[in-house]
């Protein structure tokens, strides 16, 4: 083990020790409230109703000031608050509050007797909505997301980010693209840092039963944040600390597919201890998003247990301990050309995530996190691997993650300075086999009509004259892949033997920062360093200094311009990282081995970001966002075939600029909206390192990759009945339509299997394709009722490919919190959702070599009742 490795072992020994020895947990970017209140002549005032609440998520809490006046509101999420404190008596004192940090703030509250004077309001027009941030973000509670419908079994946090940032566009099975990247993606839960994949398909995702709230950061990141910087998802957790009663939930649920379902919630907890666990499960005949509109081979389930633990002894410690564990078992779906397949696959997760906060004075907070945590990976080929096709392939891989994530603030007069280290390691075993069962896939010759030849006697294109053939090279072809040399030997067809693969390794990070947030007025800047080391794969091994800075100033008008700077360091995927770096350039299709390969490195960026917000009154809040990104080593990643397996890659540099915008209102009288909307332009540039198949891109130029759209958009609309009954919920998603990168024009398209055609709805005029009579020849227009091809005198891979067609979908819920309508916590729930209302048939993407060919989910409804108390 390395001097870092040991390093890392002990502080993480030590820390957990310390942490564990009380039982523990962080807060994470949760605040908190303290104080006390009193009466004019200074006397204390017990029995006091202290409320916060948010104007923009709904979020609220009240406590009752002790028999000292003394009160505190914890684990409070990120946001600007409205603060009431009421007593028989007095005059209502009103404030607004606004918590950006973990540092505890102090309020001395002193009521005015009732009759004497106005109720006490200190407050600014539109001060409970505007937050002075030089970062874009947006915030989210449990009481919006919930009531969102989410047509995606065990995906419903990438649902709710989804629905609520502007700046991501949809994909399958959780996937998503932030800002135009590919799933760089950093979540902070509780104070642990996780930037490894949390899609279904990787790993387990916590379940949105166990979560309070999320603040989604797609501006300039702060230097705590490393890794994966495109977007910043920090969670709070819900908890039972200062519950003062037992509280929780009951839920099923039954809907289309054979989707059956059910979450249990239970939280208890007084001012120093409190528990808060949650168990879900859901099985489902369409857990994955298909490759056909019809799901065929594609059963899944999904079964997740999350518990948080917390004690605060005093005013100044605070103990937490996280628990997380979860299990998915899927079937892979076929498409119509591989229904003799019977591939699956299993993920197991599991965390241990302790922490500790001890609030050294007024000014000065320490916070301690470890963690650990694993996901194994297994994929399952056919039994028959001649089933399979056009290969068959297996694996299992693990990913273990442990670290140690310390940092203190320190405030002074205007200064809030915050100072920490990330150190990190993180283990990789892999282990993979794959086989070409197809004759077709990777034929070295092409007959007389220019097809891929299934002729398995001939293995080599120095064959294909003597049988009458030409051979399937790139100056001599009419197919979209020409022969791959290096494939030939994992040949099953034609008697090759399969390619095995197995390795380990160890990815050491360490990372200190420090940032200085100055507040003058309405003026707030921010100065920032971030240090990191990455040791990874041989010749991946770097170093880099990263400066961030950001500028924000509030206007009386009820304006917030803002402007920033980031240099970040992306690191690359983990999962696949082995197995990819070791093939090289051209990846396992030129057989690069050994001293030629060249391992997947860190990337470099830099990012600029300038925005603002509007306050329209109390009730309306506009908030948008302009981003350029030039990264120099850039990354995504190469699906294999039609599997739920990929492999991280590189490209040389990436240029990505866009917007993304968002409308708010507040709570009109039980009236919600919000219109999120987003636009990016993603260009990379050869040449692609890493992966399994070569991308296969022909220009040789820059090009549009497939997380490139023109425009998405979302709005989300709730209107409940008071007394929290009755409820309805609206949403609408447009997509203009993602890149298509495996079908370069409209001739290309001639080349698919007669099923995908007909999968496609390819027309050569008015003349459809079928699978007895599929399109070999057009003289006419081609066209596809999924997707936008361009001929191929017109298309261009930088500025005018192949794309997805535009879609909208419309989805609506409704329901009730109180379906008998009885006084008191014990009451009964009722919910029913639709999604995809108008059964609109559209895919992801098609054929993509990024991310494969996924539909979106038919028209589907979920009902659900529950109890709770």
């Amino acid at each position: 083990m390395n001097k870092l490795a040991r390093a890392l072992c002990q502080c993480l020994l030590i820390a957990f020790l310390s942490a564990c020895s009380l039982a523990a947990q962080s807060l994470g970017n949760a605040g908190t409230i303290e104080g006390s209140v009193a009466d004019p002549s200074g006397a204390s005032v017990a029995g006091a109703s202290v409320h916060i609440e948010s104007a923009v998520t709904g979020y609220r809490q009240t406590v009752i000031s002790q028999a000292d006046g003394s009160f505190r509101l914890s684990n409070i999420p990120p946001n600007q608050y409205h603060l009431e404190v009421t007593a028989k008596g007095f005059e209502v004192h009103k404030e607004d509050i606004s918590i950006r940090r973990s540092l505890p703030i102090q309020v001395r509250i002193a009521l005015a007797l009732a009759g004497t004077s106005v109720s006490v309001t200190v407050e600014a027009p539109g001060s409970d909505v505007l937050e002075t941030n030089p970062s874009a973000h947006v915030d989210i509670d449990r009481n919006v997301f919930s009531k969102l419908p989410s047509p995606d079994p065990a995906g419903g946090l990438s649902q709710a980010i989804v629905n609520s940032a502007g700046g991501v566009a949809a994909d399958a099975n959780g996937l998503f693209h932030p800002l135009g990247d590919h799933a760089q993606v950093s979540f902070v839960v509780d104070g642990q840092p996780i930037s490894d994949q949390q899609s279904k398909v990787f790993s387990t995702q916590l379940p949105t039963s166990a979560i309070q709230s999320m603040e989604l950061v797609t501006g300039n990141p702060s230097p705590e944040f490393g890794d994966k910087t495109s977007l910043v998802v920090q969670v709070t957790t819900r908890s039972g600390l200062g519950a003062g009663k037992v509280f929780g939930n009951v839920d099923a649920n039954y809907g289309s597919f054979g989707t059956v379902g059910g979450s249990v919630g239970l939280g208890f907890g007084n001012a120093q201890v409190g528990n808060f666990l949650a168990v879900d499960g859901v099985r489902s005949g369409r857990f994955l998003d298909t490759p056909e509109f019809s799901p065929i081979h594609d059963t899944g389930n999904n079964q997740t247990l999350f518990d948080r633990f917390d004690y605060q002894p005093n005013g100044k410690d605070a103990y937490h301990l996280n628990l997380f564990s979860a299990r998915n078992w899927i079937q892979i779906p076929n498409s119509y050309d591989q229904l003799t397949q019977d591939q699956r696959q299993r993920v197991l997760t599991w965390s241990v995530a302790p922490g500790y906060q001890h609030t050294i004075n007024a000014n000065s907070l320490l916070t301690v996190n470890p963690y650990i945590r694993k996901d194994q990976f297994t994929y399952y080929g056919s039994r028959n691997p001649l089933n399979d096709t056009p290969a068959t392939q297996s694996q299992n891989r693990q990913l273990l993650n442990w670290g140690i994530k310390a940092d203190i603030v320190l405030a002074k007069g205007k200064h809030q300075f915050k100072f920490g280290v990330d150190a990190k390691q993180t283990r990789l075993h892999e282990l993979f086999s794959f086989g070409i069962t197809d004759p077709g896939f990777n034929a070295p010759c092409l007959d007389q009509d220019g097809a891929r030849s299934v002729d398995v006697t001939l293995k080599d294109p120095g064959q294909c004259a003597s049988a009458g053939f030409s051979p399937n090279t790139e100056a001599n072809r009419n197919v979209s892949q020409p022969f791959l040399p290096g494939l030939a030997l994992y040949d099953l067809s034609r008697g090759g033997r399969m390619f095995a693969f197995r390795a380990a390794r160890s990815i050491s990070q360490l990372a200190g920062y420090g940032v200085d947030t100055f507040t003058a007025g309405n003026l707030v800047m921010t100065f920032g360093l971030r240090l990191d080391s990455y040791r990874g794969l041989p010749g991946a091994s770097t170093f880099e200094p990263q400066p961030r800075a950001g500028v924000a100033y509030k206007f009386k008008t009820g304006t917030v311009l803002r402007a920033a700077y980031a240099r970040t360091m992306e690191t690359p995927f983990n999962e696949n990282l082995l197995l990819s770096s070791a093939t090289g350039t051209g990846g396992l299709a030129e057989n690069i081995f050994g001293s030629s390969s060249v391992a997947i490195r860190p990337g470099f960026r830099n990012q600029f970001n300038t925005g603002f917000q509007q306050a329209v009154g109390r009730f309306l809040l506009i908030d948008g966002d302009y981003f350029w990104k030039y990264t120099h080593n850039a990354f995504d990643f190469g699906t294999l075939l039609n599997t739920t397996i990929t492999f991280p890659i590189s490209w040389h540099n990436s240029k990505v600029d866009g917007f993304s915008g968002r409308v708010t209102t507040t709570n009109l009288h039980g009236f919600v909206a919000s219109w999120n909307f987003g636009h990016n332009r993603a260009r990379y540039f050869p040449p692609e390192n890493g992966g399994l198949i070569p991308q296969g891109f022909s220009g040789g130029g820059p090009f549009l990759i497939d997380h490139d759209q023109k425009f998405q958009s979302t709005l989300n609309a709730r209107y409940q009945r008071p007394k929290n009954a009755e409820w309805i919920s609206f949403t609408y998603r447009y997509d203009s339509g993602l890149v298509v990168s495996g079908i370069a024009n409209a001739s290309a398209a001639l080349e698919l299997t007669p099923n995908q055609q007909v999968t496609i709805g390819l027309a050569c005029g008015n003349s459809f394709a079928t699978v007895a009579r599929p399109l070999a020849a057009c003289p006419g227009t081609i066209t596809s009722t999924l997707l936008n091809l361009p001929p191929a005198s017109e298309a261009s891979e930088d500025h005018n490919p192949s794309r997805v067609k535009p879609r909208n979908i419309f989805n609506v819920g409704l329901g009730t919190d109180n379906l008998l309508h009885r006084e008191g916590k014990r009451r009964i729930t009722a919910g029913l959702d639709i999604t995809n209302l108008s059964n609109k048939v559209a895919v992801y993407n098609f054929l993509s070599t990024f991310s494969g060919t996924h539909f979106l989910q038919p028209r589907s409804v979920v009902g659900r009742v529950g109890f709770t108390f």
